[in-house]
């Protein structure tokens, strides 16, 4: 007998917002800024700097381009770590954007009655950032971060968080997410029914099989339905 879905929750990047591809804009206008504003290196030899920065301190680190220009400089000049920081801040507003079909999918959603959350590794600040940036705000009460619990996913207590301030049983629970090991591995391991986000990006491995596998956003609601 099918269950009954009345709470779907949704991981944040790449499944609500290309983030990826954000972050790529974001850091490109940071180091022409750079270069514009004295800085003596190559384009692509900077983004790579950067990226293996944000490897392996994580894509939420704080002082990425701090720590770029002690290596690149010695010492970071206030006049480039400022033309970094402003650019980065002015195309954060205009490339943050959700995915096709997200709000028309989600207002039906909610017209259906159903409860809608957030659950990601991102911290508290960043993650209401993001979602009022994208003027998605509105449709989430439960928004599960990094700050609530002190866990990543796939660890239990983010997802059992969620279930339990949505008042629904795991099984009656719609996870989405566009990574397996992480997303759909911590959904199914409380109970949660999962869908995997495949217009996010990742191959879709079948290392941890979903319940779903969705190309679009709007195909939700043909598993509501």
């Amino acid at each position: 007998m099918p269950r009954k879905i009345r709470a779907v929750f949704f991981d944040l990047d790449n499944t609500l917002v290309d983030f990826l591809r954000f972050k790529r804009m974001c850091l490109e206008g940071s180091v022409e800024a750079m270069i514009d504003a004295g800085l003596k290196i190559e384009k692509d030899e900077a983004l790579r700097k950067l990226y293996e920065l944000y490897e392996k301190y994580g894509m939420e680190y704080k002082h990425i381009f701090d720590d770029f220009l002690r290596e690149t400089m010695g010492e970071p000049d206030p006049k480039i770590l400022a033309a970094a920081i402003v650019a980065y801040r002015q195309r954060r507003i205009s490339f943050l954007e959700p995915y096709p079909h997200v709000i028309p999918t989600l207002l039906e959603l909610m017209r259906k009655g159903i409860k809608l959350g957030i659950i990601t590794d991102a911290p508290k600040l960043k993650a209401w950032l993001r979602l009022c940036t994208l003027k998605l705000h509105h449709f989430f009460k439960i928004v599960v971060t990094l700050d609530d619990t002190g866990k990543r996913k796939p660890s239990p207590e983010p997802f059992l968080l969620g279930i339990e301030l949505a008042g629904v049983k795991p099984r009656e629970c719609l996870y989405v997410g566009d990574r397996e090991e992480i997303d759909i591995f911590g959904a199914k391991k409380v109970g949660m029914l999962t869908c995997f986000a495949k217009y996010g990006g990742a191959e879709y491995k079948e290392t941890v099989v979903s319940d779903y596998v969705i190309e679009d956003f709007e195909e939700l609601l043909e598993i509501i339905k």
